[in-house]
């Protein structure tokens, strides 16, 4: 989506605000012994209080409505009856539709006590998440935002998942442009016009590169490390402008 209209910023800013505060309930909820379903039900039902509409079931049937990844599971978990343990990585994505505009944000919690590699890998996460974000802006290069990330991670030892990419959001979930590369990528061209909506979401690891499903054993959904290694995943949803990036999916 390219923003037209100060009327579809601001049903845009209201539906990132949503999921925004969604997401942080969500976060401050998780406690060992608690399923991974509980926590999904909290989200929902934060989503339907705002008057808001879970994307994933939306858009393509999602039998959650959010998407919550443990530990070896990087994205698109089902939630279900796993239960959360001490020392798990548990990641959250929400995106929700309201007003006919889509927003879409993620973060990765680890569940006390965990090591001090995971605590780092965790703030890391965040930094190569912000380290793109600051790339944006009307008129700059889309590829930008992969090289930035790109060199974060070569500089401090951590591998990027290459086939997990940023997208545009707005009158969609996923639409224009697709396949917005967090590492770098040589040929790509394309320019960010001013108001366009889309996503930065990198998969910062110590280890994996891919992301996998589950084959004959695993559902229809859930992708997994590969290898397997500890991983996390931040996003906002961003603005492209003038001035730079406006991130819409901030708590309120």
């Amino acid at each position: 989506m390219t923003i037209s209209s100060d009327d579809e910023l601001d049903r845009l800013k209201e539906i990132g605000r949503i999921v925004a505060d969604t997401l942080a309930a969500m976060g401050k909820a998780i406690e060992p012994g608690m399923t991974t379903r509980e926590l999904d039900e909290l989200g929902r039902a934060l989503l339907e209080k705002a008057g808001a509409t879970s994307a994933p079931e939306l858009c393509y049937g999602f039998p959650g409505a959010t998407c919550i990844s443990v530990n070896e599971e990087i994205a698109h978990g089902i939630p279900g009856n796993r239960r959360i343990a001490a020392g798990d990585l548990v990641n959250i994505d929400v995106s929700a539709q309201k007003n006919r505009v889509f927003a879409d944000t993620g973060a990765s919690f680890a569940v006390p006590p965990t090591s001090k590699a995971i605590e780092r890998l965790c703030r890391d996460g965040r930094r190569a998440m912000w380290t793109g974000i600051r790339q944006i802006g009307a008129n700059k290069p889309l590829g930008g935002i992969g090289k930035a990330i790109g060199a974060f991670a070569r500089r401090n030892r951590y591998t990027l998942v290459q086939n997990l990419a940023s997208h545009g959001i707005g009158h969609s979930l996923h639409e224009e442009p697709t396949e917005i590369a967090t590492w770098p990528v040589q040929s790509e061209r394309r320019i960010m016009n001013e108001g366009l909506v889309f996503t930065v979401e990198p998969f910062l690891s110590l280890g994996a590169e891919w992301a996998e499903d589950g084959g004959e054993a695993g559902d229809a959904w859930t992708l997994f490390s590969s290898p397997r290694a500890p991983t996390v995943q931040y996003e906002h949803t961003v603005v492209a402008t003038r001035n730079g990036p406006l991130v819409v999916t901030l708590p309120g």
